[in-house]
């Protein structure tokens, strides 16, 4: 399997549920500042989806998977044995799909498109990051009563997930200061060695 990906981005969540479950994947590097999008072996992006924007899942079979939340679902599903998702059917399952759309609808389409296009007016930006407070308040009050991870004890797909769209904060000037729980978390998942191994393949600065 090969993942399309762009540092900084989004496919870091599925890049880290391979590595956490052990799944080998080829990458291709896509430059997001090319227009049209160029991989890195200079093939046009927008022939693999028309949509111009990764992460993208290459299957064995040549077909392709989009979208992150259920791409970190398919590739947690190939190693149940890791349990980075639980069984489908089950009400874990549910909750786990509810957080991944939580993190897909309430934060990441508010840093991403309008925190990083100052085109977009500090008006704008200010709004959504008021909303983003709101949210991160949930989250930050959910961490409280299950912590350490979203889902209890055992890390998931939608750890991942949080921990890529909220490690926009500081390039977003998101203030973080008020959640002490959820910087916890960020540490606690970035601390992960399998993260580590997912963040240094996309050529990511790394913490200390």
């Amino acid at each position: 399997m090969k993942l399309y990906y762009a540092t900084g981005t989004c496919s870091l969540s599925p890049h880290i549920v391979a590595f956490e479950a052990g799944i080998s994947l080829d990458i291709e590097r896509v430059d997001i500042f090319k227009k049209p999008h160029v991989t890195s072996t200079g093939h046009d992006f927008t022939k693999v989806n028309p949509n111009g924007y990764v992460p993208v899942l290459e299957l064995d079979d040549g077909s392709l998977l989009t979208e992150g939340a259920a791409i970190v679902q398919y590739l947690a599903d190939l190693r149940p044995e890791a349990k980075l998702a639980p069984a489908a059917g089950t009400r874990e399952r549910y909750e786990l799909q509810s957080w991944l759309n939580f993190v897909a609808s309430e934060l990441h389409k508010m840093y991403s498109p309008w925190l990083f296009h100052p085109e977009y007016g500090a008006q704008a930006q200010e709004v959504a990051r008021g909303k983003i407070a709101e949210r991160l308040a949930s989250v930050e009050s959910h961490l409280a009563g299950t912590g350490p991870y979203l889902m209890g004890e055992t890390f998931t797909a939608a750890d991942a997930y949080l921990f890529t769209i909220v490690g926009w904060s500081d390039f977003a000037k998101v203030d973080l200061s008020a959640f002490p729980r959820l910087r916890a978390f960020m540490d606690r998942v970035g601390a992960r060695p399998m993260v580590r191994e997912a963040m240094r393949a996309e050529g990511m600065k790394l913490a200390a």
